[in-house]
């Protein structure tokens, strides 16, 4: 019999930075979905990957002093550690890089383009550069971006539109007969409400003021902006085909299961993506899951780098392990409000539950296993009333965290199982068998009571796997036995009699002192400030820095006296009986100056060719070696003398003013 396929799919990280523990916890949440999901007997493909293209990466790159695809190549490998160092089972890791992705994005958007859904026109808005979105006067929020809270800046450019209008009331028919598709039921009143019902203005889908996107083929001025682009990989990873040759491997998982999302992104994930499926006649996905976030310290704050309150998995890692973050993160995100997150509550949640409750569960039913009877554990079968109330219980748990799963509500399948943690500890103490270990009569009752916790310690233990799969591991390796399968899950009484467990029990958990956490804390941090101070000083003692003797001061009227355009290159050629001259034709708008430059050591007429540099245009017209110059191309000059040519950081039009 064949499995019943499922497709899961996270956002995939934008590779701007290093992701946060808020971040993290989308891929450890899909994670644990995707782990039960497969313990449920289907056929999972788990999809994750990187956002790597926009005109924010263009800048950061720039900024590094590196390529745009260096620095991405860089920020994505981060990522996918992070990913793989929360123990997470993607069974792909797509990159928006990838050239077959890129391939596959020009077909869509031409073949959008030929349908007629996609069209030229010029867009005039408010741009917000991190969110790398447009936006209308009346949507900006103090006059800021609605979504970060940054400053805007005016915009105009051609871009081509994708028609969202034309599919805007067939996207409202199916949200409301397919009431699953949004969730949780608050975000689909929002969508609906906010963005739907008022009208929908048709979407910009490309961009030409930057080059770091995948070109539109038949338009190569244009760069596919990043909606069309970073959403498509949901299709595009599992091996969609414009053409029509699309994989089976997408013919047998799409359409995608559920898109786990953070909210912040839900207008793109439930308006954007699913009109660009419409338009390209392919099903929508079963439904759009955008999850609450994970806010730091008691003030619930966002996490933010200028904000300096950002907490990192790895770091959190380093203290407390893989599984007890995975927990906390899981455990204390509600199924639509915001969590929180602290070192405080990190270290109050790890004593409580993961310490006590589940640590000393299984530490003291192996020691009593060990000292009772040498670690075989038998069915004594002499029960009591309190026997059938653990067993119900544990009977009752699996239901209870497979009906909780069924709706995501995961902290709450979570909380399922420790309730059967801490009925089990109960039970401890409702039996009393340092009690019962005094009365040789009592030694088939002593394996009876022994036997029901370790019975139920598995059943718990092999439903805690998808949420912390290593402890869930050394819990039944230290009761020598396997994990118990969906089929199994049902009964009682699957452990093998005289079974014998592990001698030395290992302590799961150890008790933390907030005290001696939180100096460590300080600790890192005094290390990562001390880190920067080196790096400034080590920055102010660099010997490639150059002080040269300061000018007599002039006044703004005397610079603006300056005329600074940025100028393209359009053809170059070295001067005869010159060593050090070139003759470039540069085109400044609409006209062309001719500039000769004492720059041949250190470029190529070649190499000229095609740049776009910083001239100074209403320079007196000079004659070098017999040749009109009408300008001066800006160089900065090292220590030795080395010229550099000085070029727009960014994509500029030839004629640009600089100011």
């Amino acid at each position: 019999m064949s499995k019943k396929p499922y497709y899961i799919t996270t956002a995939i990280a934008y590779t701007s930075g290093k992701p946060h523990i808020g971040n993290s916890y989308e891929i450890v949440l899909a994670d644990s979905i995707a782990r039960f999901k497969r313990w449920e007997g289907y056929d999972v493909f788990f999809q994750t990957g990187t956002d790597e293209h926009g005109q924010k990466i263009e800048l950061k790159a720039a900024e590094s002093g590196v390529t745009p695809k260096e620095f991405v190549d860089r920020i994505a490998g981060d990522i996918k550690d992070i990913w793989d160092l929360m123990n997470t089972s993607y069974d792909k890791f797509i990159r928006t890089t990838d050239a077959d992705h890129e391939k596959q994005i020009q077909k869509i958007f031409k073949k959008l383009y030929e349908k007629g859904d996609i069209y030229k026109g010029t867009y005039e808005g408010m741009y917000c550069t991190p969110c790398e979105s447009f936006f209308t006067a009346s949507q900006l929020e103090n006059g800021k971006c609605p979504d970060c809270g940054r400053e805007v800046q005016p915009a105009k450019e051609e871009a081509y539109f994708l028609k969202l209008s034309k599919y805007a009331d067939r996207l409202i028919e199916h949200i409301k007969t397919h009431p699953e598709f949004i969730q949780p039921e608050s975000r689909k009143n929002e969508m609906m409400n906010n963005f739907l019902l008022p009208g929908l203005q048709d979407l910009c889908v490309s961009r030409t003021s930057f080059k770091w996107g995948i070109p539109v083929d038949f338009d190569d001025r244009h760069v596919v902006y990043v909606w069309i682009d970073a959403l498509s990989n949901y299709i595009t990873g599992i091996g969609y085909d414009a053409d029509g040759n699309s994989s089976e491997q997408f013919k047998k998982f799409w359409p995608a299961d559920l898109h786990l999302i953070g909210k912040d992104i839900l207008r793109f994930h439930t308006i954007y993506w699913p009109i660009m499926l419409m338009a390209l006649d392919i099903p929508l996905p079963k439904q759009v899951f955008g999850h609450p976030w994970l806010l730091q310290g008691s003030a619930g704050d966002k996490m933010s780098k200028s904000r300096g309150n950002v907490l990192y998995a790895d770091d959190l890692v380093k203290h407390f392990g893989v599984d007890a973050v995975r927990y906390f993160v899981l455990h204390e995100m509600p199924f639509e409000n915001d969590g929180i997150i602290s070192w405080e509550l990190l270290v109050e949640r790890i004593n409580s539950d993961l310490a006590n409750t589940l640590g000393n569960l299984v530490n003291r039913t192996v020691s009593m296993s060990n000292k009772y009877f040498d670690g075989i554990v038998r069915n004594g079968k002499v029960t009591e009333e309190v026997d059938e109330e653990l067993k119900k219980l544990a009977l009752e748990t699996p239901n209870k965290v497979i009906a909780k799963m069924e709706k995501l509500r995961v902290a709450d399948a979570i909380s399922e199982i420790f309730t059967l943690f801490k009925r089990c500890n109960k039970y401890i103490d409702e039996t009393m068998p340092w009690i019962l270990a005094k009365e040789e009569a009592k030694k088939e009752r002593l394996e009876t009571v022994l036997y029901n916790l370790v019975e139920s310690i598995c059943i718990g233990a092999s439903l805690l796997e998808p949420f912390m799969p290593e402890t869930s591991t050394k819990i039944l390796t230290q009761l020598s036995t396997k994990p118990r399968t969906q089929n199994e899950i049902g009964e009682y009484g699957l452990y093998k009699d005289g079974t014998k467990v592990t001698e030395k029990p290992e302590i799961l958990f150890a008790r933390l002192d907030l005290k001696e956490v939180l100096e460590k804390v300080d600790e890192m941090n005094k290390a990562l400030e001390q880190n920067v101070t080196d790096t400034v000083q080590n920055a102010m003692e660099d010997t490639s820095v150059i002080d040269i003797e300061a000018k007599p001061e002039i006044t703004y009227d005397d610079f603006a006296k300056l005329q600074f355009q940025v100028g393209e290159i359009i053809a170059c050629e070295e001067v005869k009986k010159s060593k050090k001259l070139l003759c470039s034709q540069v085109r400044i708008g609409s006209q062309v100056k001719q500039i000769v430059s004492g720059i041949k050591a250190y470029y190529s007429p070649e190499e000229m060719v095609g740049k776009k540099v910083m001239v100074v245009v209403n320079l007196k017209p000079a004659t070098l070696a017999g040749i009109l110059s009408e300008g001066m191309l800006l160089c900065a000059e090292d220590a030795q003398g080395n010229l550099s040519l000085m070029v727009p950081e960014k994509e500029m039009p030839a004629g640009a003013e600089i100011q």
